[in-house]
């Protein structure tokens, strides 16, 4: 399945009103890119709302002790998240301003994304769409579709460490970090897959 199928397919969502579709996959995977390519491709009538806008402020992850954790399953706000596509689904509200996470401090910023009501589709990529387990067990039941992206793990890893090294870490961390704790959520979410509408190996 080429781009142009995956975006007409969204299309096809988006043309029956409100759609959620999901964009999952490992740490690396390319999630927002191709979320960020997909919206861009269907214009006005998408918009892009990531799971990441939902970290834990890093203050609160030192209050926790998962501060080298971040990134793990219990280092976001997942019941904020699930309560944000309920709004989204719901479609009730004018507009839904949804949260935006910057690489660049590495912090949530709140109120970033206006989602208006008549926006046709939501496209919404995150790590842990597919988890089973409460709370993130109910994003499965309120998206309509969920894509998975599984390239090469090879590739996977070359990709991480390259984005780590970009927002500033030495070539020795941005190994550690992407065979280290994001490896192990990589395990976590790879485990998942089988729950998805497609799986794109790209």
């Amino acid at each position: 399945m080429n781009f142009g199928d995956l975006v007409d397919r969204a299309a096809s969502l988006a043309a029956r009103g409100r759609g959620l579709l999901g964009i999952c996959g490992a740490p690396g995977a390319g999630k927002s890119t191709f979320a960020a390519r997909l919206v861009e491709a269907l214009g006005d009538r998408a918009v892009y709302v990531g799971m990441d806008g939902f970290h834990l402020a890093q203050a609160e992850l030192e209050r926790l002790g998962r501060a080298d954790r971040k990134g793990a399953p219990d280092t976001f706000d997942a019941h904020g998240y699930v309560n944000l596509l309920r709004r989204l689904r719901d479609q009730s509200e004018d507009v839904v301003y949804a949260p935006e996470f910057r690489r660049e401090v590495e912090e949530p910023i709140a109120g970033a994304v206006p989602v208006f009501r008549d926006t046709p589709l939501i496209v919404t990529e995150g790590n842990y769409l597919l988890v089973p387990e409460h709370p993130w067990g109910h994003v499965r039941d309120l998206v309509d579709e969920v894509w998975f992206l599984r390239p090469a793990e090879g590739e996977r890893h070359r990709r991480l460490i390259a984005r780590h090294e970009l927002y500033g870490r030495s070539r020795d961390d941005a190994r550690n970090r992407a065979l280290g704790s994001d490896e192990r959520n990589a395990t976590v979410i790879n485990a998942t897959a089988d729950r998805a509408d497609l799986v794109l190996p790209g």
